[in-house]
């Protein structure tokens, strides 16, 4: 992640792309109504729109254009410049693919990506994403709940956290190689069980109605939308529950900036700089970026404020 401090915006002639998926969407939505198979390459399966904002899994906000999607992404195994991971990962290998869930459950089990989608429900969540570097973008993701995967292989009582893990290809991944590593790989993120389990918690297979590209996280990421983006971790291949925290990997490369629970905060300043506003990615100019106000938990204090209840926020970061 980079430790630079973005101040620009993108061209509002972006913002067609995001004309054109709403389209395709009716068109989709149209078609399967009327029993007409598409086979529109990259698709993901039926998608269930997004349900009600009071339940948090969308919103109204102006979604961020496709292209800054594809294009504006911190993905340190393919470099640290934003452009790097869309420039550099063309020769990642998405597929085939597993994830491995073990630890403390009753049912471990290895899941193939593709008959994992297959059955389950993929619906459409429409969040905010905010990251610790004080932008922020609304992502129209697709995916499902991460508590549909873990109760399938049944936590056991003793279980608290849960650990994940990242591919390490350094033959299709540019950035993880030479002497001077970023981040001791591969990449490592976590969250509590309960944060787990909370409805919010996504995992997400798609963006913008097709699958995830390689810069975004292939073939699947997590996506946790009250906390900062660098706990998206992507291209997950092992995910473990286990009685104790879990190492992480920017809590390993500086704690005193990056914590663990990683809540967006804008009363808790990153030390090197404010965190009380943020630069929305896909709306307004390079001269005149748009800034608004940072929210707590970015907006879904009312689904996961009660998570922290009696826990000092400006400790726990």
């Amino acid at each position: 992640m980079s430790k630079s401090f973005f101040k620009s915006g993108i061209a509002s002639s972006e913002i067609t792309s995001q004309t054109f998926y709403l389209r395709r969407r009716e068109f989709i939505k149209t078609g399967i109504a009327a029993g007409i198979g598409l086979s529109i390459g990259g698709l993901l399966p039926d998608i269930a729109s997004a349900k009600d904002s009071a339940d948090g899994f969308k919103t109204d906000e102006t979604l961020t254009p496709k292209d800054s999607v594809l294009t504006y992404n911190n993905f340190y195994e393919f470099g640290t410049g934003k452009s790097d991971p869309a420039s550099y990962s063309g020769g990642f290998k998405p597929r085939p693919w597993t994830i491995e869930v073990g630890g403390m459950v009753a049912k471990p089990a290895t899941f193939d990506i593709d008959d994992l989608i297959k059955t389950m429900s993929i619906e459409e969540r429409i969040y905010r994403m905010r990251c610790v570097e004080a932008w922020s973008m609304v992502i129209p993701w697709q995916g499902f709940q991460l508590s549909e995967l873990l109760k399938r292989v049944e936590p056991l009582g003793s279980a608290k956290y849960v650990a994940f893990e990242t591919a390490l290809r350094p033959k299709e991944m540019p950035g993880v190689g030479g002497a001077f590593a970023v981040l001791d790989w591969p990449y490592r993120e976590g969250l509590r069980l309960d944060e787990a389990m909370n409805p919010l918690t996504l995992l997400a297979t798609g963006l913008y109605g097709e699958n995830l590209a390689n810069q975004n996280g292939a073939p699947v990421r997590l996506v946790v939308p009250w906390k900062y983006g660098f706990k998206g971790i992507k291209s997950i291949v092992k995910i473990t529950l286990t009685d104790k925290e879990p190492v992480t990997a920017w809590k390993m490369q500086n704690a005193s900036e990056y914590g663990f629970y990683a809540n967006v905060n804008p009363a808790v300043d990153h030390p090197r700089w404010s965190q009380k506003t943020e630069t929305r990615i896909g709306s307004g100019s390079f001269f005149s970026p748009d800034r608004r106000d940072t929210l707590p938990f970015n907006g879904y204090g009312e689904h996961v404020a009660q998570l922290y209840s009696g826990m000092d926020l400006t400790k726990n970061y």
